[in-house]
């Protein structure tokens, strides 16, 4: 590390569990975050901030005044821009060492294991289940450590995976039906939850990273903001997953149909 790098860190290096060792990890991680948005913009900046090494970012969205309650990535001049534009702005002004490595594209099951497989971490911070599963599913099947987020009125949950526990399937197995999902343009969402619930991704990601703590294994923590209770469901892995069990059946990607949003575009 420079010294200008052990000045900007020093908090982590006295840090006890992270140390110079795990800081050193970080500077050299490759992280991936699907969607530059609501739980996608605490999540880059507190990763920049941290000094994880190259950020990956995945948006084929615009900015749109309607974000600006909640992803806090974007200010009012970048509407209309590529999220991943202004959100590669926001982590380079807070950090010029992070390397931003930008994606423009939705995620798809034909480029979710192209775009995924150069990258040690993944954090989903989509908006619809079907990008959530083809994170979850491309992942499981790269051996990739991820973090899934979501969040819908004032209520939020997170898990965390590593090759070898729970997948998102063991306690989801299917998606729901387009029918049974309220999307936050629907029902609307609590900007700040985002910010709470994306900054747990981040944790949870810098935790896995550096080598600290214990992550969300084989657990779903969840948040309700209008009581402030925080719930931590712990579950085991499914051996009959049909994705990560005994006997996959799952052994090639699927794309789901996307859940409906404003002006017809596909979300991340």
């Amino acid at each position: 590390m420079t010294q200008e790098q052990k000045l900007r860190y020093n908090r982590h290096l006295i840090l006890e569990g992270i140390g110079e060792q795990g800081q050193e990890r970080l500077l050299q991680s490759r992280v991936l975050l699907v969607g530059a948005g609501g739980l996608g913009s605490p999540v880059a900046l507190y990763l920049a901030a941290a000094g994880v090494g190259t950020l990956g970012l995945v948006d084929g969205d615009d900015v749109s005044l309607t974000n600006l309650q909640r992803q806090v990535l974007h200010g009012t001049p970048d509407v209309g821009r590529p999220k991943v534009d202004s959100a590669a702005d926001s982590i380079l002004r807070l950090n010029p060492d992070v390397e931003v490595e930008k994606h423009p594209l939705f995620l798809s099951e034909d480029n979710a294991l192209d775009i995924i497989r150069p990258y040690d971490f993944v954090i989903d911070g989509s908006d619809n289940f079907a990008t959530k599963y083809l994170v979850n599913d491309a992942c499981v099947m790269l051996g990739k450590s991820f973090c899934i987020g979501g969040i819908s009125r004032y209520s939020g949950q997170v898990m965390t995976h590593r090759p070898g526990t729970a997948c998102y399937r063991c306690l989801f197995p299917e998606p729901p039906l387009m029918k049974d999902v309220e999307t936050c343009a629907m029902v609307g969402v609590l900007g700040s939850i985002a910010g709470m619930l994306g900054t747990v991704q981040a944790t949870e990601a810098i935790k896995c990273l550096a080598g600290v703590g214990e992550p969300l294994f084989n657990a779903l923590l969840t948040f309700d903001a209008l009581t402030m209770n925080w719930q931590r469901l712990d579950f085991p892995k499914d051996e009959e997953c049909a994705l990560c069990g005994k006997h996959p059946t799952i052994t090639s990607l699927k794309e789901y149909a996307f859940q409906p949003c404003v002006k017809g575009k596909k979300k991340t």
